[in-house]
C-alpha cells in the first residue's frame, strides 16, 4: 500500500527549468564551457558542484576547483533568482490535492540549492511539505543520479521502497529513483523526447501534471 509520494521540485512543482537552463547557459558562456542548452535538461537533478565537474571535464579535462565551483555556482544562483518568476507548474496543485485526498504524505527530493524556491513551498502548497522531511542539494553527498537522495527520502518518510511513489521529470532523477527501488512516474514537462525517460526506467509517463492529476487513482492502483 502506498503511503508516501516523493516529489522532485524543478520541472514538477515549479515551471522553473527554462530559467535554470538560461542561467546555466549564461555562466557557461562567460567561463567558456562547452555546452548546449539541452545539456542542462539532461543534467537536471545533479548538484551544482557535479554539474560543473561534468562541464569542466568536457571542456578542460579536469574537475572544477572548489573556488570555481563556489564562484560560478553563486553567479548562476544570482542570475536564476533575478529571472525566476516562481510560476507553479500547471496541475501541480491538483496533484497535491489528490495526495491529501488519499491521506498520503508528500516529501520533496530535489537537487536544488535554490533557497528562493525551497522557501516558497509553504506559500504555494500550504500544509503539504515539512522542511525537516525535505531532501535538498544541501543534504546529500552524491546527489542524483545516485540513489542516495531517494534512499534518504525513504528514510525520512519512514517507509519501504514498495510503499512509495516518485514523481520526476528529469532523466537522472528517474534513474536515481529507480536505483533506489521505487516505482517512478515520469512527467515530461520539458523538451526531451519521451524515450529518454522510458530508457531510464520510468514505470509510467504523463505529458503534464494536469494529466497526472486526472489519472492519479490509476497510479496508486497500478
Amino acid at each position: 500500500m502506498i503511503k508516501t509520494v516523493l516529489f522532485d521540485m524543478d520541472g514538477v512543482l515549479y515551471d522553473s527549468m527554462p530559467v535554470h537552463v538560461w542561467a546555466w547557459s549564461e555562466v557557461s558562456e562567460k567561463y567558456r564551457l562547452n555546452y548546449t542548452p539541452e545539456d542542462f535538461y539532461l543534467l537536471e537533478g545533479r548538484t551544482g558542484d557535479t554539474t560543473l565537474d561534468v562541464l569542466f571535464q568536457r571542456t578542460f579535462q579536469r574537475n572544477a576547483t572548489e573556488k570555481e565551483k563556489k564562484d560560478i555556482y553563486q553567479e548562476k544562483v544570482c542570475l536564476f533568482n533575478q529571472a525566476n518568476t516562481g510560476r507553479v507548474m500547471p496541475g501541480a496543485k491538483n496533484v497535491l490535492e489528490r495526495v491529501k485526498a488519499y491521506d498520503l504524505e508528500a516529501l520533496i527530493v530535489t537537487g536544488s540549492g535554490q533557497h528562493s524556491l525551497i522557501d516558497k513551498l509553504n506559500q504555494d502548497f500550504p500544509g503539504s511539505f515539512r522542511r525537516e522531511k525535505m531532501v535538498t542539494g544541501f543534504d546529500v553527498q552524491y546527489g542524483k543520479p545516485d540513489p542516495e537522495p531517494y534512499l534518504m527520502g525513504l528514510e525520512k518518510a519512514g517507509v519501504q521502497a514498495s510503499e512509495a511513489v516518485v514523481i520526476e521529470n528529469a532523466p537522472l532523477g528517474v534513474r536515481s529513483a529507480v536505483a533506489a527501488g521505487i516505482f517512478t512516474v515520469a512527467v515530461n514537462t520539458g523538451p526531451l523526447p519521451d524515450k529518454v525517460l522510458w530508457d531510464e526506467g520510468a514505470g509510467l509517463l504523463f505529458p503534464s501534471m494536469i494529466v497526472l492529476a486526472q489519472n492519479f487513482a490509476g497510479v496508486l492502483n497500478r
